[in-house]
């Protein structure tokens, strides 16, 4: 089985850039669960710098089809909920660690009302939020209409996908 995470010695993006296509696709997973931006970014191998891999992910969020954000979504947890999703995703939430049970029941809460209103999960690039603020973007994303939701989805799908390339690629 192809070794999923750099050698120590080697750059994060050298060894994207010379790991077997499946190996690639596989890592670029575990930023975004879309198949087809999965392969959409493997393709663009090789990468001069962070800067064009971020690039094409962004290209390729913008190629996406409703489908394809579904199954970018299916891989994210609810906003709060600690037991689900990877550990980038508890890092992502960790501002909801220390949340009053107040706060907890109010984000369960809006949480349901959002996915009954939209049919999904919540989904927000929660890095650096607090539970609170967290909270009060759900609360003001319940006024969207569905296109202007959707088009906030696949900005904050995009966010979310270029913190955890940059992880992929610096954390070495």
């Amino acid at each position: 089985m192809a070794q999923l995470t750099p050698d120590p010695d080697d750059s994060a993006l050298t060894w994207l850039n010379n790991a077997d296509a499946e190996t690639a696709r596989d890592a670029v997973l575990r930023c975004c669960s879309a198949p087809s931006w999965a392969d959409a970014v493997t393709k663009g191998r090789p990468y001069r710098s962070l800067d064009d891999l971020l690039n094409t992910s962004d290209d390729a969020m913008s190629d996406l089809t409703e489908d394809d954000i579904e199954q970018a979504i299916a891989g994210h947890p609810r906003i709060g909920d600690n037991t689900g999703g990877g550990s980038w995703s508890r890092q992502e939430q960790s501002g909801t660690a220390n949340a009053s049970d107040a706060v907890r029941a109010e984000l369960a809460s809006g949480n349901t009302a959002y996915e009954e209103r939209f049919g999904r999960v919540f989904l927000i690039c929660a890095t650096g939020l607090s539970a609170e603020q967290l909270l009060a973007r759900l609360h003001a994303r319940l006024g969207n209409d569905a296109e202007t939701e959707r088009a906030v989805v696949r900005e904050e799908l995009r966010k979310i996908n270029r913190l955890r390339l940059e992880r992929l690629v610096l954390r070495s």
